[in-house]
Formats: structure tokens, sequence, C-alpha cells
């Protein structure tokens, strides 16, 4: 070692007791940090469900009161069973219309229909015919407004998001979708 002065090698400290310190540190805060944002993803994923179950069902209302606007009407049957008929083809158009909601979840009545005046009820499917100022009552019921409104109840998964939202009595989001059409 001729006219080298000693080098100090500095990679070889001795570790400092803060360092494990800094480390704990930032796993708390990771822990605090990590909390709200796992809720508020859970929160996104329970409203993009929310959200999807709504459009769906304001489609299926949507083709539900197409279906009933474009009902052709059958000259050989009554009134009584147009309307049977063009119910159930709204009911058939519904259902078909939920796609991958669940079907149970309307809550529909299988061939039974309620009425009361004009509107015919069948679980959490209401349709409603209504005779527009100037058009006379006609059995066909030509010129006519069909209401379809559907009702779905959305079952809430994350259970934080379902306290914070009003749900009907068996714990679900009851969502609803109504449209009129003038019948053809």
């Amino acid at each position: 070692m001729s006219g080298q002065s000693p080098s100090r090698d500095h990679s070889h400290r001795a570790p400092s007791l803060t360092t494990g310190r800094e480390g704990g540190q930032g796993l708390v805060e990771f822990g605090l940090v990590l909390t709200p944002l796992l809720l508020i993803l859970l929160g996104v994923i329970q409203f993009g469900f929310i959200f999807n179950t709504h459009i769906t069902a304001s489609n299926a209302a949507r083709e539900g009161g197409r279906e009933g606007a474009t009902y052709v009407y059958d000259r050989q049957q009554t009134k009584a069973s147009n309307d049977f008929a063009r119910n159930e083809a709204i009911k058939g158009s519904v259902l078909r219309s939920l796609d991958l909601a669940r079907k149970a979840s309307p809550q529909f009545s299988t061939g039974s229909w309620t009425q009361a005046g004009s509107t015919f009820t069948s679980g959490d499917l209401q349709v409603t015919y209504t005779i527009p100022a100037g058009i006379a009552d006609s059995d066909t019921r030509r010129g006519q407004h069909v209401s379809v409104r559907v009702t779905y109840h959305q079952d809430l998964m994350i259970p934080l998001i379902a306290t914070l939202l009003p749900r009907d009595a068996g714990g679900r989001l009851v969502l609803a979708s109504e449209v009129t059409m003038v019948i053809r």
C-alpha cells in the first residue's frame, strides 16, 4: 500500500435502529390508506352492478312497451282475451330482455293478472292502458297509450353499501323503470 490512504467502505454500515421503525411506520400508513381505498373500490363495484341492472330493467321495460304497442289484435277473441294475450306478450318480452339478470328477482306471477280499472298487474310487472283526449275507446285499443312498469329487486353484495341505500323487506334495492308507448 504505497502512498495510498486507506479508504473507508461505507457500504457495510451497521443497521441503525430507525430503519426498522421506518418500515413499521410505512406498513401502518399502508394499512390506513388501503382500508378507505378498498371501501371505495367495493362501492364502485356495487354501484356498477346497480347501474347495469337499472339499464337492463329500462331496456326490458322498453322492449315490453314496444311489444304492447305493436301487438296485433285478434278479431276472433274478446277484448279481455286480447288484453290477456297482449299482457302475456309484454311479460315474455320483458323476461327475454332481462338477459343475464336474475329472472326470479322481478317476481312476476305466472299466468295470473289482477286488474284494477285499466291497470293489469302480475307481481312486479304493471301494464296500464290510458285513453288520451280525442281518442275513442275501442276493442283494439288503437291510439291508446300502454305503460309498462318493471320493478327489479337488486341484491346488494357489500354490507356497508347496503346500509346506506333504501331496501325492501328482503334487504334488496328496488329499481323501477317505466315506459309509455302509443298502440298502433
